[in-house]
């Protein structure tokens, strides 16, 4: 069991000595506290045929075709890039 020493948050632990039967070994109990955690999300959408959707394609394609692409001489290095 590994506990974080130096935490009274996450070491948060009780020994119980006078449970142990014949064994040298006590029981543990251990309180681990998971916190639910919400994570905001936003989409964005183009509507189709819009103006914005046509802009947004032309400049991507214009980024996509501005790429410096000479260190690419084989399959193998794309496969590493991509």
């Amino acid at each position: 069991m590994f506990l974080h020493l130096n935490s009274m948050k996450h070491n948060n632990h009780c020994i119980y000595p006078e449970w142990r039967l014949r064994s040298n070994h006590a029981p543990i109990t251990v309180n681990i506290f998971i916190l639910k955690k919400q994570f905001q999300t936003r989409k964005q959408s183009l509507s189709k045929n819009s103006e914005e959707k046509v802009h947004f394609i032309d400049e991507l394609i214009y980024f996509i075709k501005s790429l410096n692409t000479d260190f690419l001489l084989s399959i193998d290095t794309l496969e590493t890039v991509v």
